[in-house]
């Protein structure tokens, strides 16, 4: 009867237990919103120019040689493999807490008890054998195996590993995402490079056509047609030009060395050929449909991953305020003397145990850390909503771009066609005297001008052709 009672009363306090241990905080959870626009300039075609390989996107083969030894030498991408890695670690540590530890182990040691103990007065009083004494002090040797495990009943440590794993996976998106921005950051600096190259150039010759128009100002001060201020007035001009060429120089020097830093090498000339920039003609991009982002854009699938890691997290925690069983056994040999260790069955010993454990009173550290999993959640979803809106913009943005530039560039290339003829007619305008030297200085400014702004447009058509690619989740495949 009394075995009976203290059943039932056990069972009465582990339902207790488990009914407390289930009382888990509340907490308001927040669905992710996926939907985006069915599509970015009313078409419906699915063609996707992210879907090229930048191999086939870029066909310069100096830019196609710098982005692959960027790939194999950049530091920061190798620093990024690394976190991979340090993820993939992290998984196997997660899969091996809900596995059994097993382990070997040995001991020896040397036990002496007061005589006048419970333990001294039994070894006083037993005799191992009739001609042997107890042995005093008591050696111990031990050797046998072990093991434990904690019955993973709520998924607690399963939900762990697959969290890990979520964000083992997020971590290479990371990656890719990474390889996308550097492919872009090289292209655009290098399009920059090829840019300021031009700018030089025709600096070079402006500087021919100035210093012929200032010979002919002198002839005309010998003339006495105009004065020694005109003279200066060209003399200052030319004085600026030239400076400028230097200002363009040190700009090269500095975009050389991004590309060089980017690629993992120290400064050197950057190979390249600028003869053709004001030819180059941006790829046609095909953008395909927005619901198209969510499989291409790399940081999409990462803030994803990152949301499904959270949830886990959210599951792992509440499954701490659940009861935990462990077992643990262990099997051997012991004796007091080594050379009884391998006596069987007399020398074998083993152990079994189960524990059950649940958090009771002052569950604090418990609740916190469930409510941060929580808002953590919570912050993911927040924060792949932005990525999937951000991604559109940034569709969107450089579309608009390449539209308004080609038309902007067809102005701009009959802008430096007209100021390029009229240098030619203020010229022979001021050698006829029906022109003052203020019309032809200005003219040349006028015109050098255009030509900067129109190499600047150029530039910046190849800039949004690669940044469109970049948007639309291309470059990392």
């Amino acid at each position: 009867m009394l075995k009976k009672i203290i059943y039932i009363g056990l069972g009465i306090a582990f339902i207790s237990l488990i009914f407390t241990a289930c009382k888990t905080p509340q907490w308001a959870q927040r669905t992710e919103n996926k939907n985006v626009p069915a599509s970015f300039n009313d078409s419906q075609d699915s063609t996707n120019s992210a879907d090229i390989k930048w191999r086939d996107y870029f066909t310069d083969p100096n830019l196609i040689a710098l982005i692959d030894t960027a790939l194999k030498n950049n530091q920061e991408l190798n620093i990024v493999m690394m976190e991979i890695e340090m993820s993939r670690n992290e998984v196997r540590e997660k899969k091996g807490e809900y596995l059994p530890f097993i382990g070997l182990g040995g001991s020896a040691g040397v036990d002496k008890v007061g005589r006048y103990t419970r333990n001294g007065a039994l070894e006083a009083n037993t005799d191992i054998r009739p001609d042997e004494e107890f042995p005093e002090p008591l050696p111990d040797f031990m050797v046998g195996a072990y093991a434990n495990w904690e019955l993973d009943i709520w998924k607690k440590l399963r939900n762990a590993k697959k969290a890990a794993v979520s964000r083992y996976l997020a971590s290479v998106e990371g990656k890719n995402f990474m390889v996308t921005n550097l492919i872009a950051e090289i292209a655009n600096s290098y399009y920059e490079l090829l840019a300021l190259d031009n700018q030089l150039d025709i600096v070079k010759k402006n500087i021919e056509i100035q210093n012929n128009a200032l010979q002919i100002v002198k002839m005309q001060k010998e003339a006495t047609k105009v004065t020694e201020l005109a003279v200066k007035r060209f003399e200052a001009q030319v004085l600026n030009t030239k400076s400028l060429q230097y200002e363009i120089l040190q700009d090269i020097i500095e975009v050389e060395n991004r590309i060089n830093f980017l690629v993992g090498r120290f400064p050197q000339p950057v190979a390249r050929d600028f003869q053709n920039f004001n030819k180059l003609v941006p790829n046609t991009v095909l953008a395909g449909m927005p619901s198209q982002l969510l499989a291409n854009r790399p940081d999409i699938k990462q803030a994803e991953l990152d949301l499904q890691a959270a949830k886990l997290d959210v599951k792992s925690a509440k499954a701490r305020f659940y009861p935990s069983l462990g077992i643990s056994a262990g099997i051997g040999f012991q004796a007091f003397n080594p050379a009884y260790l391998l006596e069987t069955p007399e020398s074998m010993m083993y152990s079994i145990a189960g524990d059950l454990m649940a958090p009771l009173i002052n569950r604090n550290a418990i609740k916190a850390a469930y409510l941060s999993a929580n808002a953590k959640q919570v912050q993911a979803v927040y924060n792949y909503e932005r990525t999937i809106l951000n991604a559109y913009i940034e569709v969107v943005n450089q579309l608009s771009m390449i539209s308004n530039l080609e038309k902007s560039y067809d102005f701009k290339l009959k802008e430096v066609e007209a100021l390029t003829q009229s240098i030619t007619i203020s010229n022979n305008l001021f050698k006829s005297a029906r022109a003052d030297y203020m019309e032809v200085l200005m003219t040349q400014r006028d015109a050098l001008e255009s030509k900067f702004d129109l190499i600047e447009t150029k530039k910046q058509q190849m800039n949004a052709m690669v940044n469109v690619y970049q948007a639309l989740g291309g470059g990392w495949k």
